[in-house]
């Protein structure tokens, strides 16, 4: 079963670092496109970053030059890397797999908090 689990939250300064990892894929590491989603409480969520099943990757503008979206094969995780955070960053992170006929994203995480401060 595809039970994605996020990783690397906390709390971190602004100009700081984190990375967030995502596990739990099973079968369809190498068969879905993959992102990274936040959401703020009374907000809307945000996609974040995507890697697309033809490998391509896009970003939101707002982390663009500071976010690196990148999957790892060998230990078959999904990760963020977060550079130059924000306070704007605070969020829920979440990751997810698998876009169905509507556009949404079919499996998700428990999310993992960032605060920037």
């Amino acid at each position: 079963d595809v039970q994605l689990v996020e990783s690397g939250g906390g709390s971190v300064q602004a100009g700081g670092s984190l990375k967030l990892s995502c596990s739990g894929f099973a079968y369809v590491f190498t068969m879905c496109e993959m992102g990274w989603y936040r959401q703020v409480p009374g907000r809307e969520r945000e996609e974040v970053a995507l890697i697309r099943y033809n490998r391509s990757i896009s970003y939101a503008d707002s982390v663009k030059g500071r976010f690196i979206i990148s999957k790892d094969n060998d230990k078959r995780t999904l990760d963020l890397q977060m550079n130059d955070l924000k306070t704007e960053d605070t969020a829920s992170y979440y990751c997810a797999t698998c876009r169905v006929v509507d556009g949404s994203m079919r499996h998700w995480g428990q999310g993992t908090q960032v605060t920037v401060s």
